[in-house]
């Protein structure tokens, strides 16, 4: 179970990559390019820095999975409005899929900071 459970984990830090790619995909489409590009990008990370992330100063048991909804789902969105749907629907899935997998006691143990 320890392979399958760092291969879930891994997966759900690429799925947090790829959520802060998709901020920077969509700022890319915007009039203030240059601005939004790594504004909101930045803001997605200190967002999930503070509230998400397993060693969250502000985390907790509602804080973390409501941060993580946001940004999974704004980052569906931004693809979404960037012209990009089918890449939009691809990351709510795999969000949804990868972070489901990950609250298995057994995977989520892996993942506890100590």
């Amino acid at each position: 179970m320890d392979g399958l459970g760092w291969t879930v984990l891994a997966l759900v830090f690429v799925d947090e990559l790829l959520a802060v790619a998709a901020f920077g995909v969509w700022g890319w489409d915007q009039d203030a390019w240059w601005l939004w590009v790594w504004l909101l990008p930045l803001v997605a990370m200190a967002a999930w820095f503070l509230f998400a992330s397993p060693k969250a100063q502000y985390g907790g048991t509602l804080r973390r999975p409501v941060v993580k909804v946001v940004v999974f789902g704004l980052a569906s969105l931004a693809l979404w409005d960037a012209g990009h749907p089918t890449w939009a629907l691809a990351l709510l899935v795999l969000s949804v899929a990868v972070n489901a997998l990950a609250q298995i006691p057994a995977i989520a143990d892996l993942a506890k900071v100590e």
